[in-house]
């Protein structure tokens, strides 16, 4: 009997396409009162991400506490948008994100379930149980814990400077009031521009901590990384 097959998660450019591309097209093309208008508009590109958020959290049949802070965050936009609340609540609401999950993963280090743990030790891309073993024959699971706590600081650190870029970009460009187009188009300037000036740099430092990770993984055990790496 083969194996059943596992779901896929959807690729990189999917979420590309549903969370930046589509969005920022809505919101910039779509705004004027002779188009969707304002709020349509916005309604609109927001429903992208967050029909997307909720599908994958359907395909993975698990709660990922990512996609759950990405799906309130989107909707906490929505809701400061639609209200025409003062625009400086988005910029506090866009920092506070990553600032929470950069406070959690830190925190969670003096507890019995680091963070740092599931966000870098990937059991469909890690033999967890072989690597486990293999730290217990060497006696070094002590030593691997002061690893991932060096990784907990560089991933915590990534969330910290996606916190502080969310912040400051969004008070660079949200100038004007909700529920005009203008509004919008800033919106949308802000959606596009996340990806290149905070999700990039994020992401090289996530890597950043990966390798060191599968570095400290080849040092402490004596094994290469691959001999842990699921085929």
């Amino acid at each position: 009997m083969s194996a059943p097959t596992q779901k896929k998660s959807p690729g990189f450019l999917l979420n590309l396409l549903f969370n930046i591309v589509i969005p920022t097209l809505i919101l910039s093309k779509l705004s004027e009162e002779q188009q969707l208008g304002p709020v349509w508009a916005l309604v609109a590109a927001l429903a992208f991400p967050v029909c997307f958020g909720l599908y994958e959290l359907k395909q993975s049949r698990k709660v990922n506490l990512f996609s759950v802070l990405g799906i309130v965050s989107v909707l906490l936009t929505g809701g400061i948008s639609l209200l025409q609340l003062d625009p400086a609540y988005i910029a506090i609401k866009e920092a506070a994100v990553p600032g929470v999950i950069a406070l959690a993963v830190f925190v969670s280090q003096y507890t019995r379930y680091p963070l740092v743990k599931k966000i870098l030790l990937n059991d469909e891309l890690l033999d967890l149980h072989k690597l486990q073993h293999s730290l217990q024959q060497k006696q070094a699971e002590g030593l691997f814990e002061q690893k991932l706590k060096h990784c907990a600081y560089l991933v915590s650190a990534a969330f910290v400077f996606s916190s502080a870029m969310n912040y400051g970009l969004a008070k660079y460009l949200l100038v004007s009031q909700p529920g005009t187009s203008a509004f919008n188009e800033e919106l949308a300037q802000m959606t596009a521009l996340s990806y290149p000036v905070i999700a990039l740099p994020v992401m090289v430092m996530l890597m950043v901590a990966i390798f060191y990770l599968f570095h400290q993984i080849g040092k402490v055990t004596g094994e290469s990384v691959e001999h842990f790496l699921r085929q």
